[in-house]
């Protein structure tokens, strides 16, 4: 549709006069904040590290993935604006809640209804890939002992971390508590970005202090420091531009702070702490039907099975004491 509308000569705003005109006072923090907003759309490259578990050989398929559909996606958004752009000006993309919707509404006529049921299955996809590899972010957590043990747990069947998925809905459940999208996007993307530039950081500290660590997947240093620059340019033109906002969202973030105290580093606690603990995993182990994943017999070395012994403990459990105070793991 926005091929068939420049055609008909409706590129008014597409004229570099007008696409670049200042309607409204430049800001750098409202740029920053606009590029915070608009990255949002593109980070599904992230997500799909969560799951390299599960991929066919991860070690090519993985940056082939990243690689074609990087360019993809960004050929298929900037394309959209631009033939959002032939039918609408800047304001009224500005005023709409729905760009895709009024677009709709502007072109299709009687055939407007497509548009809305093509965002709600977008959503939902998004959703489900959301829900897919963000839930592996619990299942690794619990593994690494930093979070409680039964969300390392998988369906006896269908092997899906199923406690895992109902904490994400969970969560998810609570962040709706606002009803301003772009208030919640600012949360989320903030924290997000937060979280991509200390992992980026960590790679070139590991590269320089480790060089000789195994690296399957290895790619210039080049790109991570121009990534942590532009990083650092949206963080801190963005805090600067709304600072409750991103304050909010780092208060959000210290939340974890507390709960890491009490489930991870506190290792003497109270015997009925720890019993209800049990008792919370049991129950969940039996409405969810849920056990801790096994290692594969055959190829499974000493090594893989002292790391899954280590994997089946909870948080919770006390220090190495015999006697009637310890307390055994319960069992499916």
């Amino acid at each position: 549709m926005g091929v068939v509308q420049i055609c008909k000569g409706e590129y008014f705003w597409l004229e570099p006069k007008n696409a670049f005109a200042n309607f409204r006072e430049p800001n750098i923090g409202l740029i920053a904040l606009a590029f915070l907003q608009g990255s949002f759309a593109y980070g599904g490259w992230n997500f799909l590290n969560y799951v390299t578990e599960e991929l066919v050989d991860p070690y090519k398929n993985l940056p082939r993935a990243i690689f074609i559909s990087i360019p993809l996606v960004t050929f298929v958004y900037v394309f959209a604006n631009v033939a959002y752009v032939t039918a609408m000006s800047p304001q009224e993309l500005l005023a709409s809640n729905a760009v895709a919707v009024t677009f709709g509404e502007k072109l299709l006529g009687v055939m407007a209804w497509i548009m809305p049921i093509s965002v709600a299955l977008s959503t939902f996809g998004g959703v489900n890939g959301s829900l897919f590899t963000s839930s592996r972010l619990f299942f690794a957590g619990a593994r690494e002992g930093h979070l409680p043990s039964v969300l390392a747990m998988i369906h006896v069947k269908r092997c899906t971390p199923i406690p895992a998925l109902l904490f994400t809905c969970i969560s998810t459940l609570l962040m709706l508590v606002t009803s301003d999208m772009y208030t919640l996007i600012n949360y989320v993307g903030f924290i997000n970005y937060l979280f991509y530039g200390v992992t980026v950081a960590g790679q070139i500290v590991l590269r320089w202090k480790k060089p000789n660590m195994p690296r399957p997947i290895k790619i210039n240093l080049l790109f991570p420091i121009i990534y942590l620059l532009f990083w650092a340019f949206l963080l801190v033109f963005s805090l600067w531009s709304e600072p409750v906002v991103c304050g909010i969202g780092l208060a959000i973030m210290l939340t974890g702070v507390p709960v890491y105290f009490l489930g991870v580093y506190w290792q003497h606690k109270p015997r009925c702490f720890n019993n209800f603990i049990d008792l919370l995993t049991l129950v969940s182990q039996k409405l969810c039907v849920v056990v801790y994943p096994e290692a594969e017999g055959g190829s499974g070395t000493k090594e893989i099975q002292e790391d899954m012994e280590e994997q089946r403990q909870p948080i919770c459990q006390p220090t190495a004491s015999k006697g009637k105070d310890s307390v055994e793991q319960p069992q499916p």
